[in-house]
């Protein structure tokens, strides 16, 4: 098998290696779902589904009413986001505290990107387990009221811990998935060589900058745009009186 090898010692990236039993398998299950399926999803989210805000409510409301009518869609959801999340999640953790990437000692560029992933991966599930509470699970069941959808984000960003919460979990999570495409390319020997490595970087971190940007823009039309229709006012206003009747 093909390893990255070469240049773990420039990245900070230990290869995987064969033969370590149960250990193996699990980091490699760990490194699949961070791309299939977690990373499928991050991509259909921020990059389809919230993005289709930026063509307004009716729009935004189609694709999620579109979402919501998929056949068995709890289990589409338990068995394709939830369950791999939590493991990608929770074993990432575990790496993370098992791990050691040296950024003190050998303060390489690449050593630092592998603290961000830590790092960016650890603020991403939590932003994640937030958005996903908050959109499905509390408040308006927007499978059953599409047309609500909306105006529910835009009243949740008009909060501006909430807005600033949802820049960086957004941030953190285009990192993480995008780095983490190199990772699993230079871990699976999908991409060997220092130069052939060096210029998929550079493709993930644009691909990074188009995540960040296209994320950035659909909240920034969740928080600015159409904020003068009916459905949109109103959940603001909700949410506006249910904080003040808090305080």
């Amino acid at each position: 098998m093909a390893s990255a090898s070469s240049t773990a010692p420039v990245y900070g990236v230990a290869p995987l290696r064969a033969g370590q039993g149960s250990s193996f398998v699990l980091r490699r299950l760990h490194s699949l779902t961070g791309i299939i399926p977690v990373g499928a999803f991050l991509f259909e989210h921020i990059l389809i589904s919230n993005s289709t805000a930026i063509s307004g409510p009716d729009a935004y409301a189609r694709q999620v009413s579109f979402l919501a009518n998929l056949p068995l869609v709890f289990f589409l959801e338990l068995i394709g986001i939830w369950l791999p999340i939590a493991f990608h999640a929770l074993y990432g953790f575990y790496i993370w505290y098992r791990g050691d990437a040296n950024t003190a000692s050998y303060p390489w560029s690449g050593n630092w990107m592998y603290s961000m992933q830590r790092w960016t991966g650890g603020i991403a599930f939590v932003y994640i387990v937030w958005h996903t509470y908050t959109m499905r699970f509390s408040g308006t069941d927007l499978h059953e009221n599409p047309v609500a959808s909306f105006g529910k984000v835009a009243a949740e960003v008009h909060n501006p811990w909430l807005m600033a919460f949802y820049v960086i979990g957004l941030i953190a999570a285009s990192w993480h998935f995008a780095y983490g495409i190199w990772l699993f390319c230079a871990k699976w020997g999908i991409v060997v060589g220092d130069k052939a490595q060096e210029r998929l970087l550079s493709l993930c971190l644009a691909f990074f900058v188009v995540l960040t940007v296209v994320g950035i823009a659909s909240l920034y039309t969740f928080h600015s745009r159409f904020q003068n229709l009916p459905g949109v006012t109103g959940n603001i206003a909700s949410r506006h009186a249910a904080i003040k009747g808090a305080q």
